[in-house]
């Protein structure tokens, strides 16, 4: 006391003082303070005008600090360190003591001390834990832990401008396009509207802003752009603007292009080794395994070396390679392939996080061999959960076309698509329609029963005429006649794109290739099986007029189907890329291992 007074006497001189003025018990604490060795009465009378220059400042000091505090200020009562510590470790220590009393509720507080604020990341609004009022005010719990000292210090903290109104930073949204979002600082009580562009909080959110946080946040964006297009006004492109009845919407697909262009990155393991992996064939009717793994391995635009940036991830196998190398055909063991695909997705999983973080919802793979659905099917997750994209796109095989890609077959003789395109005009074109193929699958005797050799106008062959050309058959024929063989998919499709004929599909649980974005009736036909006696009246039914619009779509829609070396806008690689890239944005991914989809 004698030192705080500002006293310069030593110590020891200070002590009989000090026993003097417990003797004196009727004189005032603060009055020792500035006594002087005088008489009794000129020692109360001076001590009483010292008091009072003393606490007359201290009243206005109060005032002023009363006025200048924020009338909407909030006070939160916190528990102190011991006195002989400074309020800013005591408001320090508090805070640290909060956060890790909520972070075992999965929660988390920061206390900003330059500023004073408190920011709340991942609240749940839970007992215990520090959510954000209606009032605009932090509402900061006690401690779960018991108090260090008895003393409280009153620390006051200001308002959340950024973040006011909002009861919870964890909230999920179903909007009208059933696109399951959750996104962090929705409103309390609030609708989204299908055109409204949601965008995570930029300040006050380091722990919630993740390098996956923004990945998601630029798909969101990219879900309200493509909303939006759906109403819009037609986008300007210099290389092609769809447009016309091909398409289920042209400018939602057209804006959902350019959004892929602009942001989707591809995330390419580089785990495994030729030739099952990074490898696949190239010129045969399995050729899109190869080119598509070929193309991606090069591509500078969409693959990133950065898996925390990527949308979605490549498993770089090829299932017509595993049936080579790894397949005994002696054996007819298919357990070999089975393994094959388990041991490397299990290296993944074990060397990154992501397969495990999403149970492969953001994977995809690729497989035009026939077997490439039994493949997948070697792992739970990789059929239920991952992106196939699959040439065998058999719904009663379990294709999912929600969540899997029906890709075209194409059969490349050579890199180039060199006398592979072409064909007259719609007038010029005499032959009714053409099939030429080997009799296998149960549709094929079908129709070579009815049809082989019964009609001049229905040119169908199990083994062309010798001298007769393949493809300027296809190019002098109205309509091309593609039924399945063994399986759903056939290179017949994409050969009649090319050629200019309107393709005739035969089939049964087939999904036709890019069909979330083409209106294939627009530019193709469909027969039941049960209908092929009936081929011809089927065909002859419709008009000239008819006729001549849909092969003009097919004109227009075959540059989806060509494969460019290197890769050209909207041609098949890209397409493969779009369809993967509408399946990644029909779920949601977070850090929690959680999903949440359509």
């Amino acid at each position: 006391m004698a030192r705080e007074a500002g006293d310069v006497r030593t110590e020891q001189e200070a002590r009989p003082a000090k026993a003097q003025m417990g003797r004196d018990g009727n004189k005032s604490c603060f009055a020792c303070c500035f006594s002087t060795p005088t008489t009794s009465s000129s020692s109360s009378s001076s001590s009483a005008i010292k008091l009072l220059f003393f606490i007359v400042p201290l009243i206005l000091v109060s005032f002023i600090v009363f006025v200048s505090v924020p009338r909407n200020s909030t006070w939160a009562l916190i528990y102190s360190l011991p006195p002989s510590t400074s309020a800013v470790a005591a408001a320090a220590n508090s805070s640290e003591k909060l956060g890790a009393a909520v972070h075992a509720e999965s929660s988390q507080q920061v206390l900003d001390l330059p500023s004073g604020v408190v920011k709340t990341v991942d609240v749940g609004g839970s007992s215990g834990e520090a959510t954000l009022s209606d009032s605009d005010e932090v509402a900061v719990n006690r401690s779960a832990s018991p108090p260090l000292s008895a003393v409280e210090a009153v620390t006051k903290f200001q308002e959340l401008n950024e973040t006011k109104g909002y009861s919870s930073l964890n909230t999920s949204i179903t909007d009208s396009d059933s696109l399951n979002i959750t996104i962090n600082g929705t409103p309390n009580n609030a609708t989204t509207s299908p055109n409204e562009t949601i965008a995570l909080p930029l300040k006050h959110s380091r722990q919630v802003r993740t390098k996956l946080d923004k990945v998601e946040a630029g798909l969101q964006r990219a879900r309200s752009a493509i909303r939006e297009a759906k109403n819009g006004s037609q986008l300007q492109d210099p290389d092609y603007v769809p447009i016309g009845p091909m398409y289920w919407d042209a400018k939602a697909f057209h804006r959902s292009y350019l959004e892929m262009e602009k942001q989707f990155k591809v995330f390419v393991y580089k785990e495994g080794e030729p030739p099952v992996f990074h490898d696949g064939p190239c010129k045969s009717i399995y050729s899109m395994e190869g080119n598509f793994i070929y193309k991606l391995d090069v591509d500078a635009k969409f693959q990133t070396k950065d898996p925390q940036k990527a949308h979605v991830f490549y498993l770089p196998f090829s299932v017509a390679k595993m049936v080579r190398f790894v397949y005994s055909r002696d054996s007819r063991d298919f357990s070999p392939i089975r393994r094959t695909v388990v041991d490397y997705i299990n290296l993944v999983a074990q060397k990154y996080p992501y397969w495990n973080r999403s149970h492969g919802a953001d994977h995809f793979m690729l497989a035009c061999h026939d077997w490439g659905p039994e493949a997948s099917f070697s792992l739970p997750y990789l059929e239920k959960n991952s992106i196939r994209a699959l040439c065998n796109a058999n719904t009663s095989e379990r294709f999912n076309p929600v969540k899997d890609v029906s890709i075209p077959e194409i059969n490349l003789i050579t890199d180039k698509l060199t006398g592979l395109m072409g064909g007259p005009s719609a007038s010029r074109r005499q032959i009714l329609a053409f099939f030429a193929g080997g009799v296998h699958g149960p549709i094929r005797p079908v129709l070579l029963e009815h049809w082989e050799d019964k009609d001049e106008d229905i040119k169908v062959h199990k083994y062309l005429p010798r001298g007769v050309n393949y493809y300027d058959m296809m190019r002098n024929s109205k309509y091309c006649i593609c039924p399945s063989g063994y399986e759903v998919a056939s290179p017949r499709i994409v050969e009649a794109l090319y050629n200019g004929c309107v393709p005739v599909l035969i089939s049964k649980s087939y999904v036709a290739p890019f069909s979330d974005v083409l209106r294939w009736k627009s530019f193709s036909v469909t027969v039941s099986v049960d209908d092929i006696p009936k081929l011809k009246e089927i065909l002859m039914n419709i008009s000239t007029r008819q006729y001549i619009r849909m092969q003009r779509r097919v004109l227009q829609v075959r540059r989806h189907f060509e494969f460019n070396s290197p890769p050209k806008r909207y041609d098949v690689f890209h397409m493969i890329l779009h369809s993967v890239w509408l399946r990644r944005l029909n779920v949601r991914i977070t850090d929690d291992h959680g999903v949440v989809a359509n």
